[in-house]
């Protein structure tokens, strides 16, 4: 999934479009009140959508779009007005006001998209999350869905990819298995 950025200068309007989103299933990463922030935010998570409501001090979605246009998918949501004024045709634009489902139907749009740009998971790295899923289905008791949900949800919050995640688990796994073998050959030693 997507990590979804909100960037608004008002605290409200982030906070009213963080409930929509999350009580329709989506997640969202950070919200950002200024262009810095913003670009800080960016830098962390790699890629995603970054949903700007209206301009944001020190930030143009133009230059967003010169920036980061690879790696984000960006939907401006402002006045018909302020609308007319952004050139890149990547951008995508909605005006105010806007309804809730016409704003889910954008983001469901907007997933799609971004997911189709992401760059396939490689055969290895593959087999490292199918492994690392039976491990956590293994010592946490749960189902496989659980376990990527669980990955998924790890990933996001800590800002890295799920392959990275999963690296980390097998390790994690490997080590407590050596640990363990090493303690029961010591104590056949010793008998």
């Amino acid at each position: 999934m997507a990590r979804i950025v909100i960037a608004s200068a008002s605290e409200a309007s982030r906070e009213q479009l963080n409930r929509l989103l999350v009580s329709s299933g989506f997640s969202v990463f950070r919200g950002c009140a200024s262009g810095s922030e913003l670009r800080r935010t960016i830098n962390e998570c790699e890629d995603g959508i970054v949903i700007l409501l209206g301009n944001l001090p020190g930030c143009s979605p133009d230059e967003l779009q010169w920036d980061y246009g690879e790696r984000l998918q960006i939907l401006f949501i402002g006045k018909p007005s302020v609308l007319e004024g952004i050139e890149s045709p990547e951008i995508f634009r909605m005006p105010l006001p806007l309804s809730g489902q016409a704003l889910i139907g954008a983001m469901n749009m907007l997933s799609q998209l971004h997911q189709m740009r992401l760059p396939k998971r490689m055969g290895s790295e593959k087999q490292i999350v199918e492994r690392a899923k039976k491990i956590l289905m293994r010592t946490l008791g749960i189902t496989e869905p659980e376990a990527h949900r669980e990955m998924q949800q790890y990933a996001m919050n800590h800002g890295m990819k799920m392959a990275e995640y999963a690296k980390e688990i097998t390790a994690s796994s490997r080590g407590t298995e050596m640990s363990a073998r090493s303690a029961g050959n010591s104590e056949s030693k010793s008998q």
